[in-house]
């Protein structure tokens, strides 16, 4: 790996060693003690001195790189998001990313040995750390925090022992956090602005981004509206949203659902060629234990590795739950939402990028990917379904959209509001059930995520970027301009910083 690459992937272990599939990181935790974190900014600086010339000087790579390394400042430099943030610890403890089957069986579980064998170390080094973690960040990740030990077992040997203990002490520093901590966790206008802005290569007007967001918030209400008043002319969302949300699979049946959806979002993406590549096999089932926070996700094949199956993840509620509690889990999978939550994560959304990714030029563009652009291609993929007719006979499709699309939509306004004190967390909870039409639990849930995932708001900003240079281009191309043609151009890039999207839009090959 060229110098200045190595120097960025080890700050970002846990990203690339998942998201790019490099496992020469494999059973290796990152030093994200200050003095860890300090020598890799140290070791990032010397390598961009001493460039060799192997990435070309004002190239888009040297571009992407420099995004990276500027990033990596600001949020561990500058900012000192590891002393704040359990969750850069949390991925850096994870070992759910030994599950699937990149590698022979054999072969993971070696690293996953070496991997939980370095917990004592690297639970030192989180509470050296997290000396910054304020009361609400504490409570909102205390789950997450006891749920990286899940499925270990002391009976496993004094590996197994050592490490529990270590998930011990950090749960105690957490949980203290969360009693004792200091009430403020905002980061402030500056420091929201330069964490955006440094990640994705450009300035960030807080304001504009606002107004940006209250217009698209705008759209997409008429959106939900007109879809509902072609299911039913009477009742307004705010009435037949609920009910649409009870429409869902049992318990036993969301993973054969979403299976289903899968293989009709692949056929529907392949006849409209909405995306260059859908090979490979995208299995779906409940998540790992985990990760079984999370109501849906899709682990890709890196693309620095060899080719396995990638892996949608939706999670049934677990069979111990209140029926209250399983009931609203349940509504995440209804049948007028999982279509877009599908569309998002398979096709043409994460699934297909990754298999785009596989194919890109260079080691910068497969192994630095942008969340922003990330998550704002699968959050575009949603609308553009929408665009090209999927489901068209079926109104509930177009309010799926829209309702996913809101809960985007209020993360960045509230991310806006958290951060700049502008909003407090009870707000930001009236929000999400006022402007997203969420239950008051699923409200909480995702107004106490703003708390720590400050740039949140990156799935609708990612989207609106790509929406940006899809004008743009078809000014530029005219005639010559096809969504087809669009995308696989697109995606050539990998999954590029927003501010390196070209200002006068793309040339199509």
């Amino acid at each position: 790996m060229e110098q200045r690459l190595r120097a960025v992937c080890d700050l970002m272990v846990p990203t690339v060693r998942e998201m790019a599939g490099r496992h020469e990181y494999d059973g290796r935790v990152q030093d994200l003690s200050p003095d860890g974190v300090r020598a890799g900014l140290a070791a990032v600086r010397r390598a961009r001195a001493a460039a060799d010339g192997t990435v070309v000087a004002g190239s888009h790579d040297d571009a992407q790189l420099t995004v990276f390394e500027e990033a990596l400042e600001a949020q561990l430099g500058t900012l000192q998001l590891h002393r704040r943030d359990p969750y850069l610890h949390l991925s850096n403890l994870e070992l759910a990313c030994y599950e699937r089957a990149y590698a022979p069986a054999e072969e993971r579980a070696i690293a996953r040995r070496r991997h939980l064998a370095a917990w004592p170390d690297a639970v030192d080094a989180a509470i050296a750390a997290l000396d910054r973690l304020s009361a609400p960040v504490a409570a909102a990740l205390l789950g997450a925090v006891r749920g990286l030990a899940a499925g270990l077992d002391p009976a496993q040997g004094p590996e197994t022992q050592d490490a529990l203990a270590a998930h011990a002490r950090l749960v105690g520093h957490v949980a203290q956090a969360a009693e004792r901590g200091e009430p403020e966790f905002a980061l402030g206008a500056d420091a929201l602005a330069m964490l955006m802005g440094s990640q994705e290569g450009l300035p960030v007007d807080l304001g504009r981004l606002a107004e940006r967001a209250g217009a698209e918030r705008e759209r997409l209400r008429d959106l939900l509206a007109e879809a509902c008043r072609a299911l039913d002319p009477v009742r307004t969302p705010a009435e037949l949203v609920p009910e649409l949300l009870t429409d869902h699979p049992a318990p036993d049946q969301v993973v054969p659902e979403a299976a289903r959806l899968t293989e009709e979002l692949l056929a529907f993406t392949r006849e409209h060629h909405l995306a260059p590549y859908t090979d490979g096999s995208c299995l779906v089932g409940p998540a790992p234990e985990s990760r079984r926070w999370s109501t849906a996700m899709l682990t890709w094949a890196g693309p620095d590795e060899p080719d396995a199956p990638s892996w949608y993840h939706v999670t049934p509620p677990d069979p111990d739950w209140p029926p209250g509690t399983a009931e609203e889990w349940l509504t995440v999978f209804s049948r007028t939402t999982l279509p877009a939550i599908t569309a998002h994560e398979v096709a043409p959304g994460h699934f297909a990028h990754g298999r785009a990714l596989r194919r890109a030029a260079t080691p910068v563009r497969r192994t630095l990917h942008s969340l922003a652009f990330c998550e704002g291609w699968a959050h575009y993929a949603e609308q553009v379904c929408l665009e090209e007719g999927f489901r068209a006979g079926d109104a509930r499709f177009a309010a799926g959209v829209a309702l996913e699309a809101l809960v985007r939509v209020t993360r960045l306004s509230c991310a806006i509001g958290l951060h700049t004190g502008a909003m407090d967390v009870a707000e930001a909870t009236r929000r999400f059930m006022t402007d997203a039409h969420l239950p008051r639990a699923g409200a909480a849930a995702e107004a106490r995520r703003g708390t720590f995932d400050a740039g949140y708001g990156r799935y609708t900003w990612g989207k609106l970027e790509i929406l940006a240079l899809r004008e743009r281009t078809r000014a530029a191309a005219g005639a010559g301009f096809t969504l087809p043609r669009f995308h696989a151009a697109l995606l050539k890039l990998g999954s590029p910083p927003l501010g390196l999207l070209p200002a006068r839009g793309l040339p199509l090959g």
